[in-house]
């Protein structure tokens, strides 16, 4: 892993522990559903990574069996920014990322690939004062796979010298479409990639470190 010059990082549990405060609110937004909600929040961390836009639609047909009207739509993810903005700029960082970005962003390329909408997800990186470590932020609703494509090809980035390093089913599929390495965060509490044949699994970004910098005493 020492000759990795590119690193595609997913956001909400690789670079902040924010994957729970977004369950919570996928649990508030549809809480006058007592008997769906279980498996709303269910859904939403079985498919992390994807964006809510694609979860709402998915809900109310799959979920709700409900039509939903554009102006529902609309409602949803302005209260959904509304609700977890503010937790997501106070929340923890994942342990040992703001380390890694600390130690990895002046030697290697790093971008953020995030299923958190494009202008938001620009906007909390930059309240985090996180905006100097990455080449670029990049949301949806844009694939992940095709912000990977579009920034290896217009960069001439090799894919034998990039990873992609995430904790959801997204991450994984634009790492395997763009054929880069996958670095697959697992953690007692999660784990979407049970049964998969994953290369590489950290537990935090100490580990990630460790990973790519074998030769230096990281914590």
């Amino acid at each position: 892993m020492r000759q990795i010059e590119v690193v595609f990082l997913d956001f909400d549990g690789v670079i902040l522990e924010s994957v729970d405060i977004k369950g919570w609110a996928f649990g508030k937004l549809f809480e006058e559903y007592p008997d769906k909600v279980d498996e709303i929040i269910n859904f939403h961390h079985a498919n992390g990574g994807m964006s809510r836009f694609d979860k709402f639609r998915y809900i109310y047909s799959n979920i709700l069996e409900q039509a939903l009207s554009d102006e529902t739509f609309d409602a949803l993810c302005d209260r959904f920014s509304e609700m977890v903005l503010d937790r997501v700029l106070s929340c923890d960082f994942v342990p040992g990322a703001r380390e890694f970005l600390e130690n990895n962003y002046h030697r290697r390329r790093l971008y953020i690939v995030s299923g958190t909408p494009h202008d938001e997800i620009r906007m909390i990186v930059e309240k985090r004062k996180l905006e100097r470590f990455f080449r670029g932020v990049y949301g949806s609703p844009t694939d992940k796979a095709l912000w990977t494509e579009q920034i290896m090809r217009d960069n001439g980035y090799m894919a034998q010298k990039s990873i992609f390093v995430g904790d959801a089913m997204s991450d994984f599929r634009a790492a395997r479409v763009n054929r880069l390495t996958f670095v697959a965060r697992i953690t007692d509490n999660r784990n979407v990639f049970h049964g998969m044949d994953i290369a590489y699994t950290v537990k935090d970004l100490f580990e990630l470190d460790r990973l790519l910098n074998p030769e230096e005493k990281v914590k």
